[in-house]
């Protein structure tokens, strides 16, 4: 068999269709193996699928394109008027549109402009009660000519709210009843029958979040405000402020910079879960150093025994790497993951030690590229303090200002 140009599996030339296997034999009274049915060679090739869909989310981008250069100075009026809005954006839209709908009230919320969706329908079924004079209402609909969302429209204005609209025809009854219309223009449907909401819905997406974001930075929206309003998850974890994951107090291990090694680790007794490092400070309780679990297990292993004797300061790494505790857990992911370091100390604003932050606590943040790595287990390099190379004397590896 051979491949002909549509890669379809042709006989090679000279072969007898007809031929029986080589190792068939006929004699009477012996069944006849019979041949596998011919394959029918698929209508397309199996790489025409990808380039339909490659062409279909190019068609949808040269799309978006389209509209970013269509919108007008009605779209900044729109900015103003739901980032000024002193109640609540009230999104509505039927269909496809409505779950876009959905999508954008959610967007406007998460960035702290108090945001719901309603189904046309429904507000004409009792729910227009939650409209209130102050509220903006932002519909959505590429024809302009929904039958549900055009029958709530003159009971919207009736009630005090401006309405903003989103739509592909300027000359809609959406738009003519709108304050402000946001009109993207005509649009094509992607795929081969082009009839499905799929680059209309895509223009609606794209024009609120537009308008979603550009409100939402109007309106003096800050990381710790995104933050208040994603408690959960990762992106959640990832904003959440130092204070509320250091540990703290009993669970931390504080010491003196003029204590022994062997002082630091039997005559401090730490009840809670220990972490890898042990904090040292000065007279006057300001951070000076870290000393941690690695560089013990480092002196063991070099036998320099007369070490555990003397004070730790000699052995400590001096002006760690701290973060504050304002500081965001996704900046500590960031400072653990370029230094390669395992604990970072939290400290006031007068430099002294209010809490720790261990690896175990945000592993599930690190980069892959930390997992396969591995990291420094504390804050030395060979070579440096507690490194062995250097000797006793403490050294400034890995330090930074607070």
């Amino acid at each position: 068999m051979g491949l002909d140009r549509a890669g379809r599996r042709v006989p090679a030339q000279g072969a007898r269709h007809d031929a029986l296997p080589r190792s068939s034999s006929l004699s009477w009274g012996t069944a006849v193996t019979e041949r596998p049915a011919p394959q029918i060679a698929a209508s397309w090739s199996e790489l025409e699928p990808l380039r339909a869909a490659r062409a279909i989310i190019r068609q949808e981008a040269e799309a978006l394109s389209a509209v970013a250069g269509r919108l007008d100075m009605a779209f900044c009026e729109a900015i103003a008027m739901v980032g000024s809005c002193r109640g609540r954006v009230v999104v509505m839209g039927v269909g496809k549109a409505g779950l876009i709908g959905r999508k954008i009230a959610a967007t406007l919320a998460s960035l702290g402009i108090p945001a719901h969706f309603v189904h046309p329908t429904e507000a004409m079924h009792g729910d227009l009660g939650c409209l209130a004079s102050e509220d903006v209402v932002l519909a959505l609909s590429n024809s302009g000519e929904t039958a549900e969302l055009c029958a709530v429209l003159p009971r919207i204005r009736r009630r005090g709210c401006r309405l903003v609209a989103v739509t592909g025809r300027r000359g809609s009854r959406l738009a003519a009843a709108a304050e402000v219309a946001i009109v993207y223009g005509p649009v094509s449907e992607a795929g081969t029958l082009a009839l499905a909401p799929t680059t209309s819905t895509t223009a609606m997406l794209a024009v609120g979040d537009a308008l979603a974001l550009l409100a939402a930075q109007q309106r003096g929206t800050s990381v710790e405000t995104f933050a208040e309003n994603h408690p959960a998850g990762a992106l959640g974890l990832k904003l959440t402020k130092v204070r509320e994951v250091m540990r703290t107090q009993r669970q931390l291990r504080i010491a003196h910079q003029d204590e022994t090694v062997r002082e630091v680790f039997t005559r401090h007794r730490w009840p809670q879960r220990r972490t890898g490092a042990v904090i040292l400070c000065d007279d006057a309780g300001r951070l000076v150093g870290l000393f941690t679990d690695s560089d013990l297990a480092r002196l063991l292993e070099q036998r320099r025994e007369d070490a555990l004797d003397r004070p730790v300061r000699l052995v400590m790494t001096r002006r760690p790497t701290t973060v504050s505790p304002d500081d965001t857990l996704q900046h500590v992911v960031t400072v653990l993951s370029n230094k390669k370091i395992s604990e970072l100390p939290v400290v006031n604003h007068s430099g002294r030690p209010v809490g720790l932050v261990d690896i175990t606590d945000v592993i599930g943040l690190m980069p892959a590229e930390f997992h396969e790595a591995g990291s420094a287990g504390g804050q030395d390099e060979p070579g440096t303090a507690g490194g062995g190379a250097s000797g006793i004397v403490g050294g400034d590896a890995c330090s930074d200002a607070a």
